[in-house]
């Protein structure tokens, strides 16, 4: 691994003292929360998943409701295993000075993975609505917790960001630089 320069300084004014390299250590570390708490719930819901093909009712289900599950099971091993590419990225180059990369596909994989997650979250919501309700039950479920995923997920933090942006650019008395 390449040294860092000991003159390398911070090379952003964001309020933190680190270099690019310690900026890398600390992104890789929040990656890997992030991937801890992903990885929790999926491992969770993918338990569920596997437990149902073993109950007695699970003959009882219709050929669609068969092929909805094991679309449910296939979407449960994919957001392990894209969540799990980060670290998988990580072992492979460790001690490579590519540091600054891992945490950049990590984000990327994060992504995508919270973008299955949801889908998985409110498939299997859906599922357990058609088995127990029906289908039109089963599609208000789905239908409101995607829209709720998109509300908390993709607009609150937009909105966030925007605020951020307009504070940054606004003087002390209020007025736009």
């Amino acid at each position: 691994m390449p040294a860092v320069p000991e003159n390398v300084v911070d090379d952003r004014l964001d309020g933190r003292d680190e270099s690019p390299a310690e900026r890398a250590d600390r992104n890789w570390n929040e990656v890997l929360q992030e991937l801890r708490v992903l990885q929790t719930g999926t491992q969770i819901l993918t338990g569920f998943l596997l437990a149902l093909a073993f109950q007695p009712a699970f003959s009882d289900l219709s050929g669609a409701q068969r092929g909805f599950y094991l679309l449910l099971v296939v979407l449960s091993a994919l957001s392990a295993i894209i969540a799990l590419a980060p670290v998988a990225l990580h072992r492979v180059l460790f001690g490579q000075g590519l540091k600054a990369t891992v945490v950049r596909f990590g984000h990327g994989a994060l992504l995508t993975a919270l973008t299955i997650v949801a889908l998985l979250l409110s498939g299997v919501v859906a599922f357990v609505f058609d088995v127990v309700l029906g289908t039109a039950w089963a599609a208000i479920a789905a239908a409101g917790l995607v829209l709720l995923v998109i509300v908390l997920w993709v607009v609150v933090p937009a909105v966030v960001r925007v605020r951020h942006r307009a504070s940054i650019h606004a003087t002390p008395e209020g007025k736009t630089r």
